[in-house]
Order: C-alpha cells, then structure tokens, then sequence
C-alpha cells in the first residue's frame, strides 16, 4: 500500500463517484461524527457521486437513502441498493435474491443463528438484525466484549458448513444464501442508475474501505484507499487497497475527501 499522498493528482480529476464502507470507515469508535458527515456533504456539492457500500441493514438504508447526501446505498453486503428519487418522491429498489427466496433464506439463517449462539459463548446477534432483510449479522465487537480471532473463525466455519456465504466485517461476521458481494450490487448500480459500465469504471471511481469484507472492492478498482485501521486486518486481505491514508476511520475518510476536493479546485 501506499500513502494517500501518493495518489496522483491527475487521477483524481478523473474520479465522478466514491463509494464508501460505513462502519469504522466513515465512523470513528461507533459514531458518526460531524466532520465525516460534512465531508459527504463536500463531495457532492463539488459533483461528485457518493454511494456508501455497506454491511448495514434494510432498515438503515432506507434512512441513509433518503436523509443523507448520497446518490443512493448498497447494503447487507450486496444484497440490494436502493436510490431515493427526490422529484418524484420514490424508492427506487433492487435486490440481488428474490423477497420469496429471501423468506426461505430466513429460515435456513434462523437455525445457523441458533447454531452459533449455543457452540460460540459470547456471540450475539446483531442489535440491527430485526431491520435486516436478507443477511444474518452476528456481532463480535460492538455490543458485546471484544471475542477473540478463533471464536471469529469459529462463527466463520459455521455458516459455510451449513452453506452460507461469510464475511467479515469490523464489527460483525454477515452470512447470506445467494451469490452475491459488495461488488456485485456496486457494479450493477454504476452501470443501471449511473451509466458507469465495468470497462470504464477503473479510472472514475474510488473505493474507501476498512475491513475483509472489502476486499472485492479494493481488488476491483485500481483507485482504491483504506483508512489507517485497515493496517489491523491485512491478515485476512489478500487484496488490500492501493493507497492508505494517514489516519484512521473517520478522519481519514476526511483526509481522503480533503485530497480529493484539492486536486480539482487545483485541476480546474
């Protein structure tokens, strides 16, 4: 990884859309600080497209959809994104598994949280977890003591020995049905509500993450940053991200914005 810094500028005048993970990416220690906020709120007055790309849930979206400066949100890990349309008043939703699958789904991921509950001690569900639609989100850190890195491979073992998909995040381990990741639904909302295709996707968008469930983010886009915590899960990041800012979580997703917003007042 290198330093933000070293991020050229003349790419940076090339980037319309920033994608962004949530948790300790754009919150610092569980909050979401004014700073951060504002900087969301800098990008898009400067024009540019801001999607966050999340673990968060159903429920979360919706508010962050329709209340945030935002262009729209993926969340549950790819299960869906949704993009207020603020003319016509109107959700606009699409999901990566059928709501009838999903229901199914519901009940397989019922019995793996039972599972995990009596074979993991110190395992909880998510407190999120009623808001979520297709996922099941087990916390490892955020209400409940910190478990250690064999209990979260632990949790991991269990969801893909009932064939489940796993990833870990920061705070949660996320298990789902289907073949779908942060990418997939990132991609497809580029293309379907920006008209960004793959092909050129490389040089106008940036990616800032934190944790392993980014990693088909950092390994897809050549302009990918994490903020400094990242350094703390490269062990399980094959792909880490191409640049690193100087400091962690929120305030370096500030730095990132700050970087940004320089190169083009400097460009134009």
């Amino acid at each position: 990884m290198r330093s933000l810094h070293e991020l050229p500028h003349r790419d940076c005048l090339q980037i319309e859309v920033v994608l962004l993970d949530i948790d300790d990416t754009l919150t610092t220690e569980g909050r979401l600080e004014a700073e951060a906020y504002g900087a969301l709120a800098r990008l898009k007055a400067a024009g540019l497209r801001v999607v966050p790309v999340t673990g968060r849930p159903a429920g979360w979206c919706d508010l962050i959809a329709r209340f945030w400066p935002v262009d729209g949100v993926v969340g549950e890990n790819g299960a869906f994104y949704f993009r207020y349309d603020h003319a016509t008043r109107r959700m606009v939703r699409a999901y990566a598994v059928e709501m009838d699958q999903q229901r199914d789904n519901r009940a397989r991921l019922d019995r793996i949280a039972a599972r995990i509950l009596a074979e993991v001690p110190g395992a909880a569900l998510s407190a999120d977890q009623p808001f979520r639609v297709a996922d099941l989100a087990i916390d490892f850190c955020e209400d409940v003591p910190p478990l250690g890195r064999s209990d979260i491979d632990r949790i991991v073992a269990i969801f893909e020995a009932e064939g489940a998909t796993a990833k870990v995040s920061s705070i949660h381990v996320n298990g789902w049905f289907g073949r779908y990741d942060k990418l997939g639904m990132a991609r497809r909302f580029l293309e379907v509500e920006l008209g960004i295709s793959k092909a050129t996707a490389g040089s106008r968008v940036v990616f800032v993450g934190d944790s392993p469930n980014d990693e088909p983010m950092f390994a897809a886009f050549p302009i990918s940053v994490g903020v400094a915590n990242v350094t703390e899960h490269l062990s399980r990041i094959y792909h880490p991200p191409a640049f690193v800012t100087p400091s962690r979580s929120g305030a370096g997703f500030v730095e990132l914005t700050n970087y940004l917003l320089a190169a083009r007042r400097h460009g134009l």
